[in-house]
């Protein structure tokens, strides 16, 4: 069976290794064995407990953001070729895109992407 080691790094999992728990005690840093656990890189650990950090909404949005920059930008040849099939969808996309940041639906719910 394969052991998942939390590394952990100023009360927080810097990255997840697969290693036995003898590799694992030989490490410098913080080790902790989290196989079957759930707990997932940025994770907060106290000693004891891991938590999944809570984050603001100012991050949330700034994520979704980077997320809508990114579809943005993977999609703007799109919108320069006449003949890309289903142009006219991706084309209203792009502009749900642009507005999503100043509707209702912002950040919960992302614009959702043709086919």
């Amino acid at each position: 069976m394969e052991n998942h080691i939390a590394i952990i790094k100023n009360g927080k999992v810097e990255k997840i290794i697969v290693a036995s728990d003898d590799y694992a005690n030989t490490l410098a840093e913080q080790a902790v064995n989290v196989t079957g656990l759930g707990v997932k890189n940025g994770d907060l650990f106290d000693g004891l407990n891991f938590t999944s950090k809570i984050k603001s909404i100012e991050e949330i949005e700034s994520e979704n953001r980077i997320w809508r920059n990114n579809e943005l930008v993977s999609a703007d040849f799109i919108a320069q070729t006449p003949d890309y099939p289903n142009r006219d969808a991706w084309i209203t996309y792009r502009q749900e895109l642009r507005d999503w940041p100043s509707t209702a639906d912002f950040p919960e719910t992302k614009p959702t992407k043709p086919e």
